[in-house]
This record gives structure tokens, C-alpha cells and sequence, in this order.
């Protein structure tokens, strides 16, 4: 009990501290969490026994982070991604698979161990991918979603790798000069079994999961709501994760694949952000505690008995992959910040390069020193991977493409309304135009104002409206109005500009910053031009008046007036508008301004009384 209640404290001593100055550096958490490990494992000698043992017990967070994964994937979603996950996942594990046996080949290991090692350095790292780039808010970017396709794919190949690599099996190892390894036969389902067997127990694990995924959460969550406990909800979650993750190991399958299988099936489902509430605590925790026990288990032994010969091995398993990563994006044709996040996010070996590692040593594939090299090869690749990150965020900032740019959503709608812009202004139009059961398509360069759309069921794209493709792409050529929301003042007048250049006919509606804003987009051709204060501060001067002796009444019409004739003499005022002069300096300007003044003063007696619009246009709101 002691040595565990040590454990613990100083694993998390390791972390409290080591992370929050990874992260003040910009290191980023996961660089955290491994150096954390390497000080309280190789520096200090204070883990208390085998890191592989701890680790075991750590890949339950890699578990639990797919399982999220699957809760935020739409089973149709997924269906859509089919393209990604066979042409850039595939791709990506054949053509690394095949280089890396050649690689290895080349050193003079035996065909057998030289595919294992293929198959084994294949893979990245899904746990710190994906938390970088949480993150670093990349998930949404295309490079982001290339990305997450890839390593997708590759925690589904992880069944079909482990399939295959019993088939490579040496039976004698006397040639490294070495006994067998003993087997160490755990529980299992399909042990003993013929292959129709395995297959049929295999195939009935997985349509379980997804059966009792559809019909058994429902009653199952009900009955635990009767008890009204909350940590009931925790521990029905964790049983999902768990007993899923049990019964994968039972078949021997993937126990991250069935989470995220399950995670998918419970996706539509109405308990869906309970159970990611539940969940999000274990597995962040669990994560850190992988890549502590990740560099606590590097054997700095063997590194420093030969650094340049593992050193140089790890670079040039990324640099294979790297090369593989950059053909692959320029095949899918993807744009330089995405291309260099794609290549380097990925060129690192991943945590189930450990669980193939052992496999293959339990098959006999691989004797024991070569998988320690493996081994520290995959930590190393690990190791090195945020400092990947460090470099693509230097060449990113070298990069002249606007961030928009590179994060644009594929627009795969068209709709009548496009609004150019969501924040607190263009949301509140989008939601209007939609409850009148009319389609809009949303354009926005602000990651976490789309994401937010999303959360509340409203769809959106990411991109800069003002870009060309995009404004085709939506629809800009059969649309019907164009909404200017965006918040810079120049790209709102350019967009108008180009919208009105491409479309004489289209209707366009644009949000205007104060009234030399509004004379500007007014010269570059909007229809209606709505001021962002102006009907904010009508219905306060309506207030007032009714607190100050005027009636609802007269109130109301006081305001109707003012509304009217101001509109009118903004419009006489952007005519005589000159860009290339201060206002107070442009005499016709403020001659007109003084005369239109007294009229109003003038005019709100009489619209008060009477309601004649015979000098009023509606051009200006």
C-alpha cells in the first residue's frame, strides 16, 4: 500500500509540475508528460517497478479517448469519410509499410521480422496526435481532418495486422542464438478454436456491441436514473468503456477499436454528452499517465551505448514516413499549412507500435533485442514528435496564406441566403432566416464561432468569404441574397465589391461598423446597410422618452420618425461622400450635413402628425 500511495505521488508530483512548464514554453502538454516520465524514471530511479506494467494499465486512457472520438462521430459521418479512410489512410500504412520493410531489409533482417517491422512503424501515434491538435485547435483545418483520417484508419488496420502477423511466426530462433519465448495464454473466447470458429465468435462480440449500444443504453440509463445518484452515471460509464475493452481482449481484437465502435453506435444517442462528461476526466488523467510511463520506460542504457546508431534509426523511420506523409498530400492536393501538418503530425511511430512490439515477441516473430531496439525507437519518435509541432507552428507563421485559407471547410451546400459572417450579428439573422424555412449557407473564418453553430445544431463552413472559390462554391452565382456580417471593415467592402461586380442582380445585405462605414459599402454597392448600434440605440432614445413624459404612444412615433428621416438624410450624405477627403473638409459635405439637420429638427414635428414617405427611400436600414 505504501509503495502505491508513493507511486502515485510521484507520478503526480511529475506531472503538476513538469506540465504547466511544458505548456508556458510552448512545448505543449504530451512533451510535458514524457519528460516528466524520463526524470522520475531514467534520471531519478523512482519508478518502484516495470513501466510496462504501469503502461498497461495507462493505454486505458488511449481506450477512453476513442471512445470520445466515436461519441463525436455521426455514424454517417463516418460512412462519408469512407473516401479518406481508404485513399489517404490506406495509402499512407501501404506505401510506409512496404519503404520501411525494404528499410529494414537493407540492415539484413530476415523477411519475416523485416514485415513485422514494417507493419509495427506503420502506425502513428493517435494519442499524441490528436491531443496536440485539440489542443492547438487544429482538429477543424483540413490538414486536421487528413490527418485524423489517417490515424483512423490505422487503429482499424490494427485488426487485420494482428491477424496477419501470427502467420509470420518463427518457429526456431536458434539462428539469434536463442531460446523460444514462452507463451503466457490469458483468458480468451476463440483459443483452441478452428478459423470459422474464431471469425464466428469475432464477428458475434462486435454485433453484440452494437446491438446492446441501440437497445440495451436506453433501459439500462433509465434504471440507473431511478437511484438518482451521480456517480452512477460515472460508473455506468466506465462499464461501457471497461467491459467493451474486456470483451475486444477476450476475441483478440483491438480494445480501442470496440470503444470506438461503441462510441459511434451511442453517437445519435440522447446520453451522449453525459457519457463524455463522465468519461473526459479518466481519460485525460489516464492519458498523462501513458506518456509519463512512455519516458520513464526509454532504456537510456542502450540509447547511450549506441546514440547514433538509434538516433539515426528514428530519423530515418520519420523520414520515410514524412516522405510517404508529403506524395500523399500532394496527391490529395492539400494547401501548405495543411500539407506540413499532415507530413509532420504523422511521421512519429505510435503506442500501438508497443502492443504489435509484443505480440509479434509472443509469436516468436521478433527476439528480444530487436524489440527492445523497436522499442526505444517508437519512445524516441514520440519523444521527438511535439518538437514536429514546435517546427510546423515556425513554418506556419512563415507561410503568407491567411489562416482562413488554410482552414476551409469543404462546401458541399448551396442555398439561396449566404451570410458572410457569424457573430453576434450574423447568428441572429441566420437564425431568423432558417425559423422562416429558408436554407442559408454560413461562411466564417472564426474556428470557434463555427464550432459553436455546430453544438447548437446549426450547420456552418469554415473559410474566408471573401475568397472567390468559396463565394462559387456556396452558391454565390443562384443566390438570392448576400448577408455581410464580417467583422473587418475592408473585407466587407471588398466582398461587396466583388458580390456586386459578379452579380448585378443580387440583393445584398451588409452590416456597417458606423456611417463612414455605411458610405463606403453604400459605394461599394450594397442594397440595405444596417449600422450595428443604430436600431440598439432607437429603441434606447424610445425608452427615454417614455420615462421622460411622452407617452408609449408618441414615443413610438417619435422614434418611426427619426428612424425615417435619418435614413433619408444618410443616403442624401453618401452621395456627396468623397473617400479621399476628411469630412470636415469636403464643404459640399457638411453645407449638406448643416441643411439636413434643420430639416430633420423641422420635419419631426410634422411626421408626427403625419405619416407622407413621399421624400423617403428604403436603400439605407
Amino acid at each position: 500500500m505504501e509503495s502505491f500511495l508513493f507511486q502515485a505521488s510521484v507520478f503526480l508530483l511529475a506531472a503538476v509540475i513538469a506540465v504547466p512548464i511544458a505548456s508556458r514554453l510552448g512545448l505543449g502538454s504530451v512533451l510535458g508528460y514524457l519528460l516528466a516520465g524520463i526524470i522520475i524514471g531514467p534520471v531519478l530511479g523512482l519508478m518502484a517497478g516495470d513501466a510496462s506494467e504501469i503502461q498497461h494499465f495507462a493505454e486505458f486512457g488511449v481506450v477512453m479517448m476513442l471512445f470520445l472520438i466515436g461519441l463525436e462521430l455521426d455514424p454517417r459521418a463516418l460512412w462519408a469519410m469512407r473516401m479518406r479512410l481508404i485513399g489517404l489512410g490506406g495509402l499512407q500504412i501501404g506505401l510506409s509499410a512496404v519503404l520501411l520493410f525494404y528499410g529494414a531489409s537493407y540492415f539484413g533482417m530476415s523477411t519475416p521480422v523485416a514485415m513485422a517491422i514494417g507493419l509495427i512503424f506503420s502506425l502513428s501515434s493517435t494519442a499524441i496526435v490528436l491531443q496536440t491538435l485539440s489542443e492547438k485547435g487544429l482538429m477543424q483545418t483540413a490538414g486536421g481532418r487528413s490527418t485524423f483520417s489517417v490515424l483512423l484508419s490505422q487503429d482499424i488496420a490494427v485488426i487485420p495486422m494482428l491477424a496477419f502477423l501470427p502467420l509470420l511466426s518463427v518457429a526456431d530462433l536458434s539462428r539469434f542464438g536463442l531460446e523460444p519465448i514462452d507463451e503466457h495464454h490469458s483468458m480468451s473466447l476463440v483459443e483452441g478454436l478452428p478459423g470459422w470458429g474464431v471469425t464466428l465468435v469475432t464477428l458475434g462480440a462486435v454485433g453484440g456491441i452494437v446491438l446492446a449500444g441501440i437497445y440495451l443504453t436506453r433501459p439500462l440509463f433509465k434504471f440507473i436514473h431511478s437511484a438518482n445518484l451521480r456517480e452512477m452515471y460515472t460508473a455506468f460509464a466506465l462499464l461501457i468503456v471497461i467491459g467493451i475493452a474486456f470483451l475486444m481482449t477476450l476475441v483478440g481484437l483491438s480494445p480501442a477499436l470496440g470503444t470506438f465502435l461503441a462510441g459511434v453506435v451511442l453517437a445519435n444517442s440522447e446520453f451522449r454528452h453525459e457519457l463524455e462528461s463522465d468519461i473526459e476526466p479518466f481519460k485525460g488523467l489516464l492519458l498523462g499517465l501513458f506518456f509519463i510511463t512512455v519516458g520513464a520506460g526509454i532504456n537510456f542504457s542502450l540509447l547511450f551505448a549506441q546514440p547514433f546508431t538509434l538516433l539515426g534509426l528514428t530519423l530515418a523511420v520519420m523520414l520515410i514516413k514524412g516522405t510517404v506523409l508529403f506524395a500523399i498530400g500532394l496527391i490529395f492536393k492539400l494547401r501548405k499549412r495543411d500539407h506540413w501538418l499532415f507530413t509532420l503530425g504523422l511521421a512519429q511511430a505510435g503506442e500501438f507500435g508497443f502492443v504489435l512490439i509484443a505480440f509479434s515477441q509472443q509469436q516468436r516473430i521478433l527476439p528480444p533485442i530487436i524489440a527492445e531496439k523497436l522499442l526505444l525507437i517508437v519512445a524516441l519518435s514520440m519523444l521527438i514528435t511535439p518538437l514536429f509541432f514546435i517546427l510546423y507552428d515556425l513554418l506556419s507563421k512563415r507561410m503568407k496564406e491567411t489562416q482562413a485559407d488554410d482552414r476551409a471547410d469543404e462546401i458541399d451546400e448551396q442555398a439561396s441566403v449566404i451570410i458572410a459572417g457569424v457573430g453576434r450579428f450574423g447568428q441572429v439573422v441566420n437564425r431568423m432566416v432558417q425559423l422562416a424555412g429558408k436554407n442559408t449557407v454560413v461562411l466564417d473564418t472564426n474556428l470557434e464561432a463555427i464550432e459553436l453553430m455546430r453544438k447548437f445544431g446549426f450547420k456552418g463552413f469554415l473559410g474566408d468569404p471573401t475568397r472567390p472559390e468559396l463565394l462559387r462554391a456556396a452558391g454565390i452565382m443562384d443566390a438570392s441574397v448576400l448577408v455581410v456580417a464580417i467583422d473587418n471593415r475592408a473585407s466587407a467592402i471588398s466582398l461587396v465589391a466583388y458580390a456586386r461586380r459578379l452579380r448585378p442582380d443580387l440583393h445584398i445585405v451588409a452590416r456597417a461598423y458606423d456611417r463612414v462605414h455605411t458610405y463606403e459599402l453604400y459605394r461599394a454597392g450594397a442594397n440595405d446597410i444596417v449600422r450595428e448600434m443604430f436600431d440598439g440605440s432607437l429603441r434606447a432614445g424610445r425608452y427615454v422618452l417614455e420615462n421622460a413624459g411622452l407617452s408609449e404612444f408618441e414615443a413610438h412615433q417619435h422614434e418611426k420618425a427619426f428612424f425615417k428621416l435619418d435614413r433619408y438624410a444618410l443616403r442624401e450624405l453618401a452621395v456627396l461622400w468623397d473617400p479621399e477627403k476628411d469630412v470636415t473638409e469636403n464643404e459640399a459635405f457638411m453645407e449638406r450635413a448643416h441643411e439636413l439637420n434643420a430639416e430633420l429638427e423641422t420635419a419631426i414635428g410634422e411626421e408626427l402628425s403625419h405619416t407622407s414617405n413621399e421624400k423617403i427611400t428604403p436603400s439605407e436600414r
